[in-house]
């Protein structure tokens, strides 16, 4: 196989081009740019029959690999497990350099190069414990001893759990290695100041740092340092060290990177202006100041306020860095963000939970008669645990020196929802477990002081993909409209529900798999403990993007949640909270009037950015009926029963011709509640910046007794 090294030439080996370029000593040993592995055995599931094209379905995002295809093992999830072995081949240069990522695990999710049927180089990728990244990195091999030896490489994937995957990409020989990257990279600081600013560059390379004192280390977290011009800076607070030398330390920056050096300190976290203004900053919905948001956590009243906790990464605006980011407000509309309440440890990233207050002090945390705030939440490493903190300002949170209050059940549980059952006079926990026979459970436990748990009864869910009863259960008691008694609700993160009883120990669903919205964007969804006033207020995670922005992601509308009786059974209704009327700065109403085809428009010199929009009407069998907000359709086609939100389209029964809707436009996103409630469909959208109008035609049939408000909001956000 060897080839001069001054005229390019190319042949086919292992079913893919091998290029030995004009570059000194360089040959392309795989790309998987085909469409096939050609010569290379795949054996097992998870290598599929060819490459991938990037991120497989339910993965995190793939990045770091060249042109279209790579090696990814992630085929049907990190269950499947195989090797994907190339043909022999001569060793003929120096180094081999390829592109890695996936899971760390070793000997499991790998890649080895066999000399005489051993392994004689292997490497894996970075990630054994959850959050990271599934960017490949650059890795290389010195192979000079081996130069004139048959060999194969082999990639391997033999874990089943989390990061059970491994990332390739881009194989070359090479007499001459690139520039490598810079590893162990250190900084000393003086924190003279309040805040370390971190340059961040969205999409750049990752790598993981640490704010260490000493041998002690502070903090940690991965983040895309900058090496030029950062996109924005993520704050981190070193207060508690103030007057301390501290040492940043990377892993791994690519060669030449200032990313390090540009870290600076800050008395000021943030910028003086124009925060909470950006182009696509959401202007009625809750959003982090900077990074990435996720399911909302511990919602819960304390001390006069609702406290808003969420899944955050400071450092970067995709998923990762798991912290409980933490925000307060006094009317559930106008919200301030506080900084961060719970970081990661040596127990794993802080995955989701919730939070109560313990009037009767079970724990011991209260002192001097007042109640303590106690956050419940899953330390996602390895094993998961659930674990608790503890705070009586609501503002600084002490984590259990006996943590894990709850140890690893199996390798999938977390999500604990805690609540106050009085007629047994004890703790229960909703726990999502997934079963090893791939059952799917909400786990109920139950507690005398919130430190020691017992297992009680488990309702089970979907067995393989199913979403029902899965993940961040709620579980929760609603009186039904009209006096008829009361139930219990059990729901999951997609929003499915059951309605049923609960004695304190087993929950017996009377009705299960009921729809609980028809949106496109909404997971993850909690309600509040403790309200004063006896409502059931949810909020939920809004799956709506700010491209560009140096955050991501939103909360939905607080809602105020009911049961009431229709001829499918009890069924859940929501409404946006009396709260939001607040935001109302100019306001047209309309009607009742009826709508034709060409007909006059009731929303005719109605002009905002951010609307609120309720309107009723009667339709005929064949009416299609449509509003425009901003460029963003909401349209409904009566024959069809089908709503469409944007580019999303629903089913929506409406009884009788009856069509009640209630539309909240924000910068990112459209919240449609319907039908007294029991219809709900949250959609990402954005509006057309240079339109401010809205309009409603009849585009067949008719619709009668057009009525309703169309109201301009002003900004949620001067409670910054």
């Amino acid at each position: 196989m060897r080839k001069s090294r001054q005229a390019p030439a190319a042949l086919v080996v292992m079913g893919l081009v091998i290029v030995v370029s004009a570059r000194q000593g360089e040959a392309l040993i795989a790309d998987y740019e085909g469409a096939t592995y050609g010569e290379w055995v795949a054996e097992g599931t998870a290598f599929g029959t060819g490459p991938a094209k990037g991120t497989l379905p339910g993965q995190m995002h793939v990045s770091g690999f060249l042109g279209k295809g790579l090696v990814n093992s992630f085929n049907g999830g990190d269950a499947a497990t195989g090797t994907l072995t190339s043909p022999p081949f001569t060793v003929e240069r120096t180094y081999i350099t390829f592109l890695i990522g996936g899971g760390g695990w070793k000997e499991k999710t790998c890649m080895n190069l066999l000399v005489d049927g051993r392994v004689v180089r292997t490497a894996t990728g970075p990630n054994v414990v959850p959050g990271g990244s599934e960017e490949l990195a650059p890795g290389s091999w010195d192979v000079s001893e081996f130069i004139g030896k048959q060999a194969q490489i082999q990639i391997v994937d033999d874990a089943t759990g989390g990061w059970g995957h491994i990332n390739v990409d881009q194989i070359v020989a090479t007499d001459t290695l690139p520039p490598q990257p810079q590893k162990n990279v250190t900084r000393e600081v003086a924190a003279d100041k309040r805040w370390l600013l971190l340059p961040v560059k969205n999409g750049g390379k990752k790598c993981k740092v640490e704010v260490r004192a000493g041998s002690q280390v502070l903090r940690f977290f991965d983040i895309e340092l900058a090496e030029g011009e950062p996109d924005w800076w993520a704050p981190l607070d070193v207060g508690a060290w103030r007057g301390q030398a501290l040492t940043l330390w990377a892993d791994k920056l690519p060669a030449g990177s200032k990313g390090l050096e540009q870290v600076r300190l800050a008395d000021e976290a943030l910028p003086k202006e124009g925060f909470y203004e950006e182009a696509l900053r959401p202007q009625l919905h809750f959003s982090a100041r900077c990074g990435w948001l996720n399911d909302p956590n511990g919602l819960v009243f304390y001390n006069g306020e609702y406290h808003l906790f969420f899944q955050h990464n400071p450092y970067g605006v995709n998923w990762g860095n798991m912290h409980w980011g933490h925000a307060v407000s006094k009317d559930l509309v106008h919200w301030a963000e506080l900084g961060e309440a719970l970081y990661p440890d040596a127990l794993g990233p802080m995955f989701s939970g919730s939070a109560v207050v313990d009037h009767a002090n079970t724990s011991g945390f209260g002192r001097d008669g007042k109640a303590p705030l106690v956050l419940v939440y899953t330390a996602a490493g390895n094993p998961a645990t659930q674990c608790i903190a503890w705070s009586l300002d609501g503002r600084t949170f002490i984590k259990y020196e006996g943590n894990p209050v709850v140890k690893n059940i199996t390798g999938g549980n977390r999500d604990p929802k805690v609540f106050w059952h009085a007629p047994t006079k004890r703790w229960i926990m909703a726990l999502y477990v997934e079963r090893p026979d791939k059952l799917h459970t909400v786990e109920l436990l139950a507690s005398p002081d919130l430190r020691e748990w017992a297992a009680v009864s488990a309702v089970p869910g979907d067995r393989g993909g199913g979403h029902y009863l899965y993940e961040c259960p709620d579980l929760f008691e609603l009186p039904v409209a009209g006096g008829a008694g009361r139930r219990w609700v059990l729901f999951g993160a997609d929003g499915q529900y059951a309605v049923g009883a609960f004695d304190g120990s087993t929950f017996k669903p009377e009705a299960e798999r009921l729809r609980g919205h028809g949106g496109s964007a909404y997971y993850a969804a909690q309600t509040f403990s403790d309200l004063p006033d006896g409502r059931r207020v949810l909020i939920g995670w809004l799956r709506a993007p700010s491209p560009g922005m140096p955050f991501n992601q939103c909360m939905s509308l607080a809602q105020e949640l009911g049961l009431c009786h229709t001829s499918r059974g009890v069924s859940l209704t929501r409404r946006p909270v009396r709260e939001l009327e607040a935001l109302r700065e100019r306001s047209q109403s309309f009607g009742p009037d009826g709508l034709e085809p060409g007909g006059k428009d009731p929303l005719d010199g109605f002009e905002a950015e951010l609307v609120e929009l309720r309107v009723a009407c009667e339709l005929t069998p064949d009416a299609v009926v449509a509003v425009d907000l901003r460029g963003v359709p909401v349209r409904y086609d009566m024959a069809k029963q089908e709503l469409t939100v944007a580019r999303h389209t629903t089913a929506w029964p409406v009884t009788g011709g009856k069509l009640a809707l209630i539309v909240y436009l924000d910068r990112t996103c459209v919240e449609v509640f319907s039908q007294d409630g029991l219809l709900y469909a949250p959609v990402a959208a954005l509006p057309d910046p240079g339109l401010k109008k809205a309009g409603m035609a009849v585009e067949k049939g008719a619709a009668r007794s057009v009525r309703g408000e169309a109201h301009a909001l002003r900004s949620a956000w001067p409670a910054r």
